[in-house]
């Protein structure tokens, strides 16, 4: 045990590690190559926190650990919305720009709602997967065409972020970063799979539930370092579009590339479609009041995000174990918990569009009175 805990943390490290070099050494390498700072920055390095994900999931497709490549996907958005998002918020209110509340986040529903559907007769294939991908490309290159009418501040930050990645050097020297970082990407994620199976077996418990929670949230660590950095550097509007932008990939890219190459398509099993996969979109469509509601996401929103994630997790251990209290934890939750958690939404929500008119309201009539 101890051998597979020393694997599973190596392969952590080196999945991070792996992700941060492919991202550097691609960027510079486009960079060299021509390619625009604001096309490298909304392909290359906004997609990079995926790395991992994409790495887990395709390599454990490829050995046939398909409840490993979905859990993974699922497991990592619920993870980032509530977690992550969550405990950003509590470190500080983040700002929520205009643009992911009337764009990215209804694509991320969709993407969500998308793989629901495919899901629903028990197996994403091929066509599945080629469907996601196609509309990822689509996706990529319909923000690759809206960005170059943004503003030239907008084009420099893209710049700033892209320059501020690498600085390296020689085309040479960035091809060897590409090549090691896919080496530790493609080693990480053996480690981390093989690892997750054994430790699957050894406490009795299905791949499903491992690739939901510890796969999950290993793989998300570049995600939590990028989101809390941000919120800590002030700049609390990239951490909310970080996550939200990671969730759309892991479903398009990631489920499309495993769904490509596991010899019959990925098998969803049927906890995953009657449970898990509707609390990924339900966490998705709660975005939408919460980051309306001032366009911020206030500490006792992040609160109740960390408090729900941790909910969802402790229902887990209770299903795998087969606890006696799992009837009672879920009648409470779905009684008196989920309920009470939409009303306050809602009525925050209600409040808040009616301060904007009111102060809407009060700025016409003061128009009207100085004109």
């Amino acid at each position: 045990m101890a051998i597979q805990l020393a694997l599973f943390a190596l392969g952590i490290v080196a999945l991070v590690a792996g992700a941060g070099l492919l991202v550097r050494g691609a960027s510079r390498l486009a960079l060299a190559l021509g390619i625009s700072p604001l096309v490298v920055g909304l392909t290359v390095v906004a997609f990079g926190t995926s790395a991992p994900e994409l790495a887990v999931s395709v390599g454990a497709a490829m050995r046939g650990s398909t409840d490993i490549a979905v859990g993974n996907v699922v497991g990592s958005n619920i993870f980032n919305v509530l977690f992550i998002l969550g405990l950003s918020a509590l470190i500080a209110p983040l700002v929520v720009n205009a643009q992911v509340v009337r764009q990215e986040v209804p694509i991320m529903i969709g993407a969500s709602l998308a793989l629901a559907a495919a899901a629903w007769n028990g197996v994403i294939g091929f066509l599945d997967g080629a469907v996601f991908l196609a509309a990822l490309a689509g996706y990529t290159w319909f923000l690759i065409v809206q960005a170059r009418r943004q503003t030239r501040e907008t084009r420099d930050e893209f710049a700033g972020a892209v320059g501020a990645s690498g600085g390296w050097g020689g085309v040479a020297l960035q091809l060897a970063f590409v090549a090691g970082g896919l080496v530790l990407l493609v080693i990480g994620s053996r480690w981390l799979v093989g690892s997750a199976v054994h430790f699957a077996g050894a406490a009795g418990v299905s791949e499903t539930v491992v690739g939901l929670t510890i796969v999950a949230a290993g793989t998300s660590l570049p995600e939590v370092a990028a989101s809390i950095a941000a919120t800590l550097r002030g700049e609390r509007d990239i951490a909310v579009g970080n996550v939200i932008g990671s969730c759309t990939f892991n479903l398009l890219g990631c489920l499309g590339l495993s769904a490509l190459v596991a010899p019959a398509g990925l098998p969803v099993v049927p906890a995953i479609l009657t449970f898990d996969l509707w609390v990924m979109v339900a966490t998705a469509i709660a975005c939408v009041p919460v980051f309306a509601t001032g366009y911020r996401v206030a500490r006792w929103e992040g609160f109740v995000f960390v408090a729900y994630y941790v909910a969802y997790a402790a229902y887990l251990v209770l299903a795998a174990q087969q606890h006696d209290a799992l009837p009672r934890y879920s009648a409470a939750m779905m009684a008196f918990v989920v309920p009470l958690t939409v009303l306050t939404m809602a009525i925050v929500l209600v409040r808040d569009r009616r301060s904007l008119r009111s102060r809407a309201e009060a700025r016409t009539a003061s128009s009207i009175r100085t004109n």
